[in-house]
């Protein structure tokens, strides 16, 4: 079913025109135009209690108090001046207007600058009640501008902070549609990659689909969760860091996907230039792994995304089925050494891919974009062939016309075999896990870890079917 798109002038009118909504704005660097958006619709004295802009940032510490990171644009920051703002609120209008829903929206946020050396980001949040006296719901983002004009920018800005306020009031039914109707008319020119919808409202609401109906919708190319299945961003905790990306289906996460995580991350903190104290790994999935036809099973998706949890792993939904468009997004964070942990099926895959699609001279092009001077590729070995032959790096089959660089690419140390696994356990194939698993047949315990085997046996995952009782009696 198609959804009806309004204009934001409408969608601020409808607002203005609801006597119940009534709230205050607070926009602090380049957000300071979505409270005029309301004020341009008309009736604005019916919704706006206050707006206030804390431009120069001494105005700001003295109003939210100093960072401690000494930044501004971050999530401290907006959760701050949530709090100051609805403390204001409760504390003088509650009790004379009793029959009115409450919000705050801020935003901090800082546009490109004249050098263009900032490319735009922000953070806005929106603490709203959807039923009078009821306690506050959070709506939290994460934007990227795309707008080349800083003018532009401060007008797309402007407009998604109507789109937050009126998805809060009318279109919190349909999540689906609530994530869509973000993007209304401004569509290519922001990318939201962060989104937590968290409230007393909103209990029943997983934001971990959240995310990955962001990632779906092409609101942003990748989301980011903690080990706790909680939505974060990697501007904070990822920047000038060291991070290795494991990619794989983990459906289900094998005692081979473990090993493959551990002795790959401990070989790249050995790397010199990588600090063990700064170093990160998250596990990758990405779309194409979820989809089943045309669809993703959002059910699969939950409990890939619960396995890797139970293995103490923060994780990456991604719609980059080439690596170069995770890399491009992780550029933003300035990342000191990156490493690719990728199965030597799929590099020769992607090798293949490479070589048979530039034929006309463009091979070196296309294999630049992925090997550049911060990234090393760690290959994990596997079992091939009906003979379950061992395929490494060293014997990896490559065509004729590109041995030459792919030894240039291993004596250079841009790819390197992942050294100290276990090939006591390559024999462990997630399929015939899977299979297992949903007969609970004898041994599949044995090739999983121990904590993953005990979500599974509580949550029922992969179709496990002796699934616990929540409740005993």
């Amino acid at each position: 079913m198609n959804r009806h798109i309004l204009q934001q002038q409408q969608k601020a009118l409808e607002i203005n025109l609801d006597k119940t909504i009534y709230g205050s704005f607070a926009e602090i660097g380049a957000g300071q135009e979505v409270a005029r958006n309301f004020f341009k619709a008309g009736a604005a004295a019916g919704t706006i209690a206050k707006t206030m802009s804390a431009y120069d940032k001494d105005f700001s510490d003295a109003i939210y108090g100093k960072e401690e990171s000494g930044r501004y644009v971050c999530q401290s920051r907006l959760n701050k001046m949530l709090d100051h703002e609805v403390e204001l609120m409760d504390e003088r209008l509650t009790q004379n207007r009793p029959d009115t829903k409450f919000f705050v929206f801020a935003d901090t946020v800082s546009a490109i600058n004249y050098q263009r050396t900032i490319k735009g980001q922000g953070w806005m949040g929106v603490r709203f009640q959807l039923t009078p006296t009821s306690g506050y719901n959070d709506l939290i983002l994460h934007v990227n501008m795309k707008d080349r004009d800083n003018g532009l920018q401060q007008e797309a800005i402007g407009l998604l902070g109507v789109n937050m306020i009126y998805a809060c009031y009318f279109e919190h039914e349909d999540m689906s549609n609530f994530i869509q109707s973000l993007l209304d008319g401004i569509e290519g020119r922001v990318e939201i990659d962060m989104l937590s919808l968290k409230g007393p409202d909103f209990m029943n609401v997983d934001n971990r689909l959240l995310s990955l109906y962001l990632v779906k919708h092409g609101l942003t190319e990748v989301a980011i969760f903690d080990q706790h299945g909680e939505s974060i961003h990697g501007s904070e905790f990822l920047y000038k860091k060291s991070l290795m990306v494991v990619r794989g289906h983990y459906r289900p996460p094998t005692l081979v996907t473990v090993d493959a995580l551990e002795s790959s991350f401990e070989q790249f903190i050995e790397d010199p230039k990588v600090q063990e104290k700064s170093a990160i790994l998250l596990s990758e999935i990405t779309l194409d792994n979820l989809l089943v036809g045309d669809e993703i099973d959002e059910v699969d998706f939950l409990e890939r995304m619960d396995a890797i949890n139970a293995l103490n792993q923060k994780v990456i939904i991604s719609n980059c089925s080439n690596h170069q468009k995770l890399i491009n997004y992780l550029s933003d964070f300035k990342i000191k050494k990156l490493g690719l942990v990728i199965g030597v099926l799929e590099l020769m895959q992607i090798i293949n891919d490479k070589f048979y699609k530039n034929q006309d001279g463009r091979l070196l092009v296309a294999f630049g974009e992925l090997f550049t001077r911060n990234i090393k590729i760690y290959v994990y070995p596997a079992l091939h062939g009906d003979d379950h032959l061992l395929m490494d790096v060293g014997n990896m089959p490559v065509p004729d016309g590109i041995r030459f660089l792919y030894k240039h690419l291993i004596d250079s140390k841009q790819i390197v075999p992942v050294i100290k696994y276990n090939p006591d356990i390559l024999t462990i194939f997630p399929s015939e896990v899977l299979a297992a698993i949903k007969e609970d047949k004898e041994g599949w315990r044995q090739m999983v870890s121990s904590k993953l085997v005990q979500v599974i046996e509580q949550k029922g995952l992969f179709n496990y079917p002796n699934k616990k009782l929540e409740f005993e009696y």
